[in-house]
C-alpha cells in the first residue's frame, strides 16, 4: 500500500506531501488543486511503468499536458512571473520500499517523451535504482531504469509490489453519457472502462463470481440495496431489451428489472434507468471485480448522486474496500457535503483531506484530524457535512 505520496512543482502543487491511508477522501473548492493530486500520482505511475508520454497518461486517465502547463508557475510578489522550475519531482513510499523521479521536458521545444533526470527505487536502504543526472546523458533518459531491473525481483519482493501497485494506478472519471452507452468509452482499461463504457460486461462478471466469492455476493447484494427502486440488476444483450432506436446502445447493456411496474414492462436498460443507479453499480464493480487494480482513484464520485445515496454509498464504499479479501487502496475526490457523514473516521484507515490553495495560488493538502472537539460538534447540532459547508474544516470556496 502507498503511504506517503511527495509530489514538487506539479502544476499548483508546489510542495505537498500526503499520508495516505485505504480510502482516502479530499474535498475542497472547484479549482483548488484535488485533480491534479490523483494526476500527479498518475505521472508517477506512468513513471514506474518505464515511460512518460502522452499516449501513457491516457491509458491511466490522466489529462495530457504541455510542459509548460505541467510545471509549476507561479508569480512573485512584485508581479512577475517566477522562474519555472527544471524537473517535476514525485515519490511514493510504503511497505518498506520507494520509488521517486525526476522528469524533465524543455520549455522552449517539448519532446513527445518526459525525460528521467533521476530515478531511484529502494528497498529499505538498498538502492536497487540509483541514477544520477549525469547517467541521463549517458543512456536512453526516456526510458525509466525501475521497470526494466523488475523482471529480476521476486514475486514478493516488497520493492517489486510497490512498483507494481503503482504500475497499475488508474483515475476513474465516471460518465453518465457512457454508463448509458451514448458515447463511447474514451479508454477501455479494466474493469469497467475509464468512463463505464465497460460496466454491462463487468457486471456480468462480478454476478457470475458470487458461486465462488462471498465477498462478491455481499457487495452485489448491497448494492441492490442502495437502489430501492429496483428488484434486480444485471447485464443483457441489447436486442433483448426494450431500447429506443435513437440509443446509441453499445452490445451489451446495463439491465434493471423495477418493482413498481407490471411485470411485462418492468424491464430497463441503463439508457433508461437513473443515473444514480448507474453509478452505484459503477462503485460497486470497482470494489468486487477481481480484475480492479489494486489502488486507484475515482475523480468526482459523488457525481449524479442524491445526497443521502452519496452518504449511503460512501458508508457503503468503505466497509467493501476494508473488507476485501485482498489488500485495496482508493482515492476519491468529492464535493458533496453529505459524502463526509458516511465516512467511518474513527478508523485511521479512512482519511479525509482538505484541499485548497493559498493566496498565492499554491495548492495544499491537509488531513482531517479527528478529535474530540470535532466528534462532539458532530454528534451534536452540526454532522460533519455542516461543519464543512460552515467553514470549519477548510478546503471550501470563498464565493
Amino acid at each position: 500500500m502507498i503511504e506517503t505520496l511527495s509530489v514538487r512543482q506539479f502544476k499548483s502543487l508546489e510542495s505537498v506531501e500526503v499520508q495516505l491511508g485505504h480510502v482516502n477522501v479530499f474535498i475542497g473548492a472547484n479549482g483548488s488543486g484535488k485533480s491534479n493530486l490523483l494526476e500527479a500520482m498518475g505521472v508517477l505511475s506512468a513513471a514506474a511503468d518505464g515511460k512518460v508520454t502522452d499516449q501513457s497518461l491516457q491509458q491511466r486517465g490522466v489529462r495530457p499536458g504541455v510542459p509548460a502547463l505541467y510545471k509549476s508557475s507561479f508569480r512573485k510578489s512584485a508581479g512577475k512571473p517566477a522562474p519555472r522550475p527544471l524537473y517535476i519531482f514525485l515519490s511514493a513510499a510504503g511497505g518498506g520500499a520507494s520509488y521517486s523521479v525526476n522528469l524533465h521536458n524543455p520549455l522552449d521545444r517539448p519532446m513527445p517523451a518526459w525525460q528521467f533526470k533521476t530515478e531511484s527505487w529502494k528497498k529499505g536502504t538498498q538502492e536497487l535504482v540509483r541514477r544520477p543526472p549525469a547517467a541521463s546523458r549517458r543512456s536512453n533518459p526516456e526510458q525509466g531504469l525501475a521497470a526494466l531491473l523488475a523482471v529480476e525481483r521476486a514475486p514478493t519482493d516488497p520493492a517489486l509490489l510497490l512498483l507494481k501497485e503503482l504500475q497499475g494506478y488508474v483515475i476513474y472519471s465516471p460518465s453518465t453519457g457512457v454508463l448509458r452507452g451514448t458515447a463511447p468509452e474514451p479508454q477501455s482499461r479494466q474493469p469497467v472502462g475509464l468512463s463505464g463504457g465497460q460496466l454491462p460486461a463487468a457486471i456480468h462478471q462480478v454476478l457470475r463470481s458470487r458461486r465462488e466469492s462471498k465477498y462478491a455476493r455481499r457487495v452485489s447484494r448491497e448494492a441492490l440495496e442502495l437502489i430501492d427502486w429496483a428488484d434486480s440488476y444485471g447485464s443483457r444483450r441489447a436486442s433483448r431489451i426494450p431500447l429506443s432506436p435513437a440509443a446509441a446502445a453499445s452490445p451489451r447493456v446495463v439491465r434493471f428489472t423495477d418493482r413498481y411496474m407490471a411485470e411485462d414492462r418492468n424491464v430497463l436498460s441503463g439508457y433508461d434507468a437513473s443515473e444514480g443507479a448507474l453509478y452505484v453499480l459503477f462503485l460497486a464493480v470497482l470494489a468486487a471485480h477481481e480484475s480492479s487494480p489494486t489502488l486507484c482513484a475515482v475523480d468526482n464520485a459523488d457525481h449524479g448522486l442524491n445526497p443521502r445515496l452519496a452518504r449511503s454509498l460512501t458508508s457503503r464504499l468503505c466497509e467493501w474496500y476494508l473488507k476485501s479479501p485482498r489488500p485495496r487502496q482508493i482515492l476519491l475526490s468529492t464535493h458533496n457535503p453529505l459524502v463526509l457523514d458516511g465516512l467511518p473516521l474513527k478508523d485511521d484507515r479512512v482519511r479525509l483531506f482538505t484541499v485548497s490553495r493559498t493566496n498565492t495560488g499554491r495548492t495544499t493538502v491537509k488531513r482531517v484530524t479527528i478529535d474530540e472537539q470535532l466528534l462532539a460538534k458532530a454528534k451534536g447540532e452540526y454532522p460533519l457535512s455542516q461543519l464543512w459547508v460552515m467553514g470549519h474544516l477548510g478546503g471550501i470556496s470563498n464565493v
